[in-house]
C-alpha cells in the first residue's frame, strides 16, 4: 500500500494534489510520502516483534537528510556503504550506535570517520579489510565492533546486476573461509568479533533464496560457537522486493517474512539484524513529468518527457518497470494506445518503456512513475548538463521542498577554470571586456 491515489480526478501525495506541487517546484520532480515510508518501517518492525532485533535502512536506497531523519526518529538505525552515507545519518542526528557501515572497499579514512564518531559494527567483507580495520583501530586506540559478511553462495534470482551472493560476487567472505578469518580476527588487537552478516542481493520475490542462506549462516554460528567465539548478532542483510508493476504477482508480505526468520535463525538467541531499503522506500516515491512533444514515428508514437535517465536511470540499467500514470485520471472508458515513452537526453538508452498502453494525452500533461522512492534520485546524475531533479516531502496536507533544484549558474559554478589559462587569454589580447 502507499499513499498516492486519485482523488476527484487528481492524483495525490497524501492529501497534496501532486499538480499543486508541481505548479510549485516544477518538473521533474521527486516526490515522497512520509506516511508510506513510516508505514513499511513499521511492517518490517513488526515483523520481527518478540525477537530482539533493529531494523537498520539501507542509506543508499534514498540517502536524503529529511528522509534519515523521519526514519531515525521512528527508531530505525541505518546501514551506510561510504562516509559519505555515515555523515548524512549523522547529520540526520541518528546515534552512531545505530549504524552499520557495510561495503567491499571502506578506506581507512572512513574507517576512522566511523571510529571516531560512533559505530554499531563493521560489516568485514574481506580478510584484508580486517587487517587494516585493526592497524585503525589500535592506531585510534579504540576497538571495532565486526560481523564478518559471508558469501553463502546462494542464487537470489534476481536480475544478474544486484545479486550479491553467489560464487564468483564481489561480495563476502567464502563461508567455507569463514572458520579460518574468524580465528584470525580473534588473534587482532582492536577487533572485537560481535556476529555474522550476509547479503544475496536485492528486490527478492521468493522466500527461498533467503531462507537457503538464513540456514547456512545458523549452521555457521553454531560452528564459530563451538570454535569459542562469542557470536551474539545476526546481521541477515536486505533485499525483499516490491511491486513494481500492480499488474504483477505480489512479493512476500513482511509477516511471511518475519516468519522465516524466526524458522531459520529463531533458535540462535542473537539479535537480529535486518537492512531494507527498497522495501521501505520504494513505493514511497513517485517522480512526476511533463510531458514536452508527442510524436508520430514511423511505426510508432513516442511520449517524449522532460525527464530522462540522468533522473530515473533503472530502465536504461537494469530494463526495470516502472509504472506511468496520468497526473489527472482519464474518464472511466477513455481510449488507450501504445507509446515507447522517452526523455531528452541525446541517448537511444534514454527509453523508459515500449509500447507502454496509456490514455490519449497531450503536450503539458502531467504523468507520475510510480514506485521511484527507492534507486531513483540517489542514483541521479547531471549528463547532458540537466539539473539534479529537486526532491519533496510531503506529510499530511503540507509538503516541503528537501532538496532544490539547483540552477545552471550553480552547476557551472562548480567547475574552475585554471589561472593559468587567465594568463593565456589575457597575453593573447583576447581578455573579457
Amino acid at each position: 500500500m502507499d499513499h498516492f491515489l486519485y482523488r476527484n480526478g487528481q492524483l495525490h501525495a497524501e492529501d497534496v494534489a501532486v499538480a499543486e506541487i508541481v505548479a510549485a517546484v516544477g518538473t521533474p520532480v521527486y516526490i515522497y510520502s512520509a506516511a508510506t515510508l513510516l508505514r513499511h518501517y513499521r511492517l518490517l518492525d513488526e515483523a520481527l516483534a518478540g525477537l530482539p532485533h533493529l531494523v537498520c535502512f539501507a542509506v543508499k536506497a534514498l540517502s536524503n537528510v529529511a528522509v534519515l531523519r523521519l526514519l531515525g526518529d521512528a527508531g530505525a538505525g541505518m546501514d551506510v556503504v561510504s562516509g559519505g552515507e555515515y555523515a548524512r545519518a549523522r547529520a540526520a542526528g541518528v546515534a552512531g550506535e545505530k549504524v552499520v557501515f557495510s561495503g567491499v572497499a571502506k578506506t581507512a579514512e572512513e574507517m576512522r570517520l566511523a571510529l571516531t564518531g560512533g559505530i554499531r559494527q563493521f560489516n568485514v567483507e574481506s580478510e584484508p579489510e580486517l587487517e587494516a580495520l585493526s592497524a585503525v583501530a589500535v592506531a585510534l586506540g579504540r576497538e571495532a565492533p565486526v560481523a564478518l559478511r559471508v558469501n553463502p553462495d546462494v542464487d537470489a534470482h534476481t536480475h544478474a546486476k544486484i545479486s550479491t551472493g553467489r560464487r564468483g560476487d564481489k561480495f563476502g567472505i567464502p563461508i567455507a573461509r569463514a572458520p579460518a578469518v574468524a580465528a584470525r580476527a580473534a588473534a587482532l588487537p582492536g577487533i572485537r568479533m560481535v556476529g555474522v552478516d550476509v547479503h544475496i542481493g536485492s528486490q527478492l520475490t521468493s522466500l527461498a533464496p533467503f531462507e537457503a542462506a538464513y540456514t547456512r549462516v545458523a549452521a555457521l554460528v553454531g560452528e564459530l560457537r563451538a570454535q569459542g567465539h562469542a557470536i551474539d548478532r545476526v546481521d541477515l542483510g536486505g533485499g525483499l522486493g516490491i511491486p513494481y508493476a500492480r499488474a504483477n504477482a505480489v512479493p512476500p508480505l513482511p509477516s511471511d517474512y518475519g516468519a522465516m526468520v524466526r524458522r531459520s535463525v529463531g533458535h540462535l538467541g542473537c539479535e537480529i539484524q535486518i537492512e531494507p531499503g527498497r522495501l521501505i522506500a520504494g513505493n514511497a516515491g513517485i517522480l512526476a513529468a511533463r510531458i514536452v512533444y508527442v510524436k508520430a514515428g514511423e511505426d510508432r508514437d513516442f511520449l517524449i518527457l522532460d525527464t530522462g535517465m540522468n533522473d530515473l536511470v533503472r530502465p536504461a540499467m537494469y530494463d526495470a518497470h516502472h509504472d506511468i500514470v496520468p497526473v489527472h485520471q482519464p474518464p472511466a472508458g477513455e481510449p488507450t494506445k501504445p507509446f515507447d515513452v522517452v526523455g531528452p537526453v541525446c541517448e537511444t538508452g534514454d527509453t523508459f518503456a515500449r509500447g507502454r498502453e496509456l490514455p490519449l494525452m497531450v503536450a503539458g500533461d502531467l504523468v507520475a512513475f510510480r514506485s521511484t522512492g527507492a534507486y531513483g534520485a540517489v542514483m541521479g546524475s547531471e549528463y547532458n548538463s540537466r539539473p539534479l531533479a529537486p526532491e519533496v516531502l510531503v506529510h499530511g496536507d503540507q509538503f516541503a521542498v528537501i532538496r532544490a533544484r539547483p540552477g545552471y549558474d550553480e552547476m557551472i559554478a562548480r567547475d574552475r577554470i585554471p589561472d593559468w589559462m587567465h594568463e593565456d587569454r589575457t597575453a593573447a589580447g583576447g581578455a573579457d571586456c
